[in-house]
């Protein structure tokens, strides 16, 4: 009987054009664990990556359900060494409702750090895609704001009173807020996770290539986005293959000194809008 193989797990939550170029990036020689909310999604993703010989498997998984979460991080530590964590889910502001934003953006990635420090150990890395828009406050986020989005409790997350979920907020700033939000909420997690050795991340992608990027550009937005494609330094949008190999790089050892940081990978936008734009007002 031939032996079974112990492999590391990789965890990947999403089943979007990121989360497959990955897993396709990282799958290879470990356990492989997929993690969406649609099963449509999920099995379609597995019955790809499985054709393509990866030893992947596949979860259900409600982010904004904190129960959920915990259930798949359980999982994953049951089946071998969390040898990583990729949290690429999330929601288009152009199709959502503020709530919707700030609940999906902001828990998601609460609900995932909580859930997974229990079984994390030396070596692990957990990497949560973000975004640009989290570099794009213009001082608009108070301090504290900002504190509170950092180090409040998960129950208490969603509770400020610069926090508002009305039609009446501009959608960008939801957008912005909750984005921020994740970079400073993985900041403020880098020291407990150190403390068992793991490591903690976030990077912030531009316009990528992307079946949502593709409906966000076909939108109401898409002549914003347009422009600031072509105010960018690389003049270009990203593709999904060069957020996976941000990915594992910070994955990897190369960046075992890297950890509560932020890796913005946006062609060059986030600078010619913040330089080489007329000045805004707050």
């Amino acid at each position: 009987m031939a032996q079974q193989i112990s492999r590391n797990v990789l965890t990947i939550i999403g089943t979007g054009g990121m989360a497959m170029a990955i897993a396709r990036r990282l799958g290879s020689g470990r356990r492989l664990l997929l993690a969406d909310y649609s099963e449509a999604n999920l099995n379609a993703a597995l019955a790809i990556l499985k054709g393509e010989g990866y030893a992947a498997e596949g979860m259900e998984v409600d982010v904004l359900n904190a129960e959920s979460v915990n259930k798949l991080a359980a999982f994953a530590a049951s089946t071998g060494r969390i040898d990583a964590i990729v949290h690429t889910a999330g929601v288009s502001p152009v199709t959502s409702t503020a709530k919707q934003v700030f609940e999906i953006e902001l828990l998601r990635t609460a609900h995932v750090i909580d859930a997974f420090y229990p079984h994390v150990s030396s070596g692990t890395s957990l990497v949560c895609i973000s975004s640009m828009a989290g570099h794009m406050d213009m001082g608009r986020i108070s301090p504290g704001l900002e504190r509170h989005l950092a180090l409040s409790s998960t129950e208490q997350l969603l509770q400020h009173e610069e926090i508002k979920m009305d039609a009446k907020v501009d959608p960008g700033m939801i957008y912005v807020t909750a984005k921020r939000g994740n970079h400073v909420r993985v900041q403020a997690a880098a020291h407990q996770w150190g403390g068992k050795g793991a490591r903690i991340n976030t990077v912030s992608p531009g316009v990528i290539s992307t079946p949502m990027g593709a409906a966000e550009l076909k939108g109401d937005s898409g002549s914003a986005m347009m422009g600031m494609i072509g105010l960018s330094g690389a003049r270009r949008i990203g593709t999904p293959d060069e957020i996976s190999s941000v990915v594992a790089f910070l994955v990897g050892m190369d960046s075992s000194f890297i950890t509560g940081n932020d890796i913005l990978l946006d062609g060059g936008t986030v600078s010619a809008w913040k330089w080489n734009t007329p000045p805004r007002q707050k």
